[in-house]
């Protein structure tokens, strides 16, 4: 018989998944903190660079920035390609302004700049331009950013624009071919791995949230899954699912330290 682990626990809801609605995230200080300088990107329509390694919340990020952002005021565009062109980039925006792009990069460029300045005087709306998994642009797309914000003889932005990637995107702007964008760089953004008491905050968040009127893991196993996770989201998320499939079909309404240590190794390692 196949056991539902939010039926074993009491859970109203599932814990650890991807679509938890972004209100009810863990609210740690650096993502309320990150936040606060997207809106001020948004706002002042600059750019900014969000980096950090796999799996600490880049795009749960982006997602929270999102749901925040008054649509009243900013139009966000939202491009994920890791084969993003300049030709590909100014396409996609203006698709997503309703607009067919024109063939030739140029051409789509002055269209582009167009619909932002149509954009800003009868809608008095503001572009807020994500770009995700940025760490996989080759130098032609990023040299190409630079351009796209050279407006008006440099003397205003055209959008803000916010690249978001793994933490090699930072490193590459270290590099001395990158100066002229480093330069460009209004805001950085650095995401951290949690630390034990973080995850041990994650996890009660996500339970709560669930339903969870109890501790179902302990001290012990929260340490565990620290250890195992080094503070990733992504791998605290997936380590704590394991743990409580595995849980509901042994019959353990506690998870310690020695279940995790089995999981990992039996199903994660």
């Amino acid at each position: 018989m196949i056991v539902v682990f939010e039926s074993f626990y009491g859970f109203g809801r599932t814990p650890f998944s991807r679509d938890i609605p972004t209100e009810e995230l863990y609210p740690s200080v650096m993502l309320e903190e990150t936040l606060s300088r997207l809106e001020y990107a948004a706002e002042r329509q600059l750019f900014a660079v969000v980096t950090g390694d796999c799996g600490t919340g880049k795009t749960t990020t982006i997602r929270r920035f999102k749901d925040v952002l008054n649509l009243a005021q900013f139009k966000l565009l939202y491009l994920a390609d890791s084969n993003l062109t300049p030709r590909h980039f100014y396409k996609g925006m203006l698709e997503q302004l309703g607009c067919e792009a024109k063939f030739y990069r140029g051409d789509a460029k002055r269209q582009l700049h167009r619909e932002i300045e149509l954009m800003r005087g009868l809608h008095d709306l503001r572009p807020v331009v994500v770009v995700d998994e940025a760490h996989l642009l080759d130098r032609e797309m990023l040299e190409e950013v630079r351009f796209l914000l050279n407006f008006k003889m440099d003397a205003q932005s055209p959008m803000a624009l916010i690249l978001v990637g793994q933490s090699e995107l930072w490193e590459r702007f270290q590099l001395q071919a990158y100066a002229a964008i480093r330069q460009r760089i209004d805001i950085q953004c650095k995401l951290p791995h949690f630390d034990r008491s973080q995850v041990g905050e994650y996890m009660k968040r996500h339970l709560s949230y669930a339903g969870a009127d109890r501790d179902i893991f302990s001290d012990g196993a929260i340490d565990e899954i620290f250890r195992y996770s080094g503070g990733a989201a992504r791998l605290v998320n997936k380590t704590c699912t394991h743990c409580l499939l595995y849980g509901s079909q042994n019959g353990r309404r506690i998870i310690d330290d020695h279940m995790v240590k089995l999981v990992v190794q039996g199903e994660l390692a």
